[in-house]
């Protein structure tokens, strides 16, 4: 129930310019970069789209089931985006569009020795923590929401490549970078789900491990300094490096979803899931929760119970 930051409204095509009424197109060609309106305004299924190079994509308006890899299809909504390999096909319902209810999405096609100047820029400069850890653009990560600092630099990118400032190619640039780099950020807080990364030789490996085990604890960032063995700036630092968050945003966040699931999972009261994981305070967990999912902790148990 999460939802990721929306990007900025971008005015629709005008009537007399639509080439057509399904993914209609404008698009904005820099050295290193395009940049791709579409536009739908009518119901279609299983529009193929395919780019010469890797797309990120990300929706400003509507719905659109995104049919990727053989993978089952999946709601693409806005605040959401999806990364694209080059030439991969994506197949595309619009099950609700019309001409009072288009869809639009943005499709920024990046050239890939861009890309990989960026990634060796990063290896080179910020090196990761642990033997053998690198950065790297990670194509089956390629679903996630956006947080704040990807939607930012999206809507920078947009105005940067829709506009007409002087040095626009030099501006792109820069901020192709920041992009890289949040794209990076996210895939690592999302790894952090998988049985793979729990098992890498990484102290925050280690770090992300133990706020799971002592999840219903009050853990201070001193106490997970010493665990990876380092200084509390220093890993303060080198954990927002990696995952784009503060190691307390985590806690947090890793929190409300084990009380999401309870919530979900058993009978528990609100109250008794609030101090069971280690809040001292009720309306101070019922503002986190609703700020993380939309809606309060008991809104969230009864839209899962109707749907069990």
């Amino acid at each position: 129930m999460a939802l990721g930051h929306k990007l900025g409204m971008v005015a629709l095509s005008g009537e007399k310019s639509l080439k057509t009424l399904v993914e209609n197109r404008r698009a904005f060609t820099l050295e290193n970069c395009e940049l791709n309106l579409f536009e739908t305004l009518q119901a279609s299924q299983l529009v193929p789209l395919t780019f010469s190079d890797f797309v990120i994509t990300s929706m400003l308006r509507g719905k659109k089931v995104m049919h990727l890899f053989d993978n089952p299809g999946f709601d693409y909504l806005p605040g959401e985006t999806v990364l694209v390999p080059a030439n991969v096909t994506m197949k595309i319902d619009f099950p609700e569009a019309d001409l009072n209810n288009p869809t639009q999405c943005i499709a920024l096609a990046l050239d890939q020795n861009k890309i990989q100047q960026i990634v060796d820029r990063l290896n080179d400069t910020y090196p990761r923590e642990g033997k053998q850890q690198y950065w790297n653009l990670h194509h089956n990560q390629y679903h996630f929401l956006n947080n704040l600092e990807l939607a930012q630099t999206l809507n920078k990118l947009i105005q940067i490549c829709s506009g007409s400032a002087l040095g626009k190619d030099i501006l792109a640039d820069l901020t192709l970078q920041e992009l890289i780099v949040h794209i990076i950020q996210t895939q690592n807080l999302e790894a952090t789900e998988q049985t793979a990364y729990l098992h890498e030789d990484s102290p925050l490996a280690f770090v992300v491990n133990y706020i799971r085990a002592n999840i219903s604890e009050k853990i201070q960032v001193d106490e997970l300094s010493e665990k990876a063995c380092m200084s509390r700036a220093s890993f303060y630092r080198a954990f927002k490096r990696e995952f784009s968050i503060s190691p307390l945003d985590f806690i947090l966040k890793e929190k409300i979803k084990k009380a999401k699931h309870l919530l979900s999972e058993t009978q528990s009261s609100v109250t008794d899931i609030c101090y069971q994981l280690g809040f001292s305070d009720l309306n101070y967990f019922g503002r986190q929760f609703r700020k993380s999912e939309g809606i309060s902790p008991s809104q969230y148990r009864n839209v899962t119970d109707s749907k069990s």
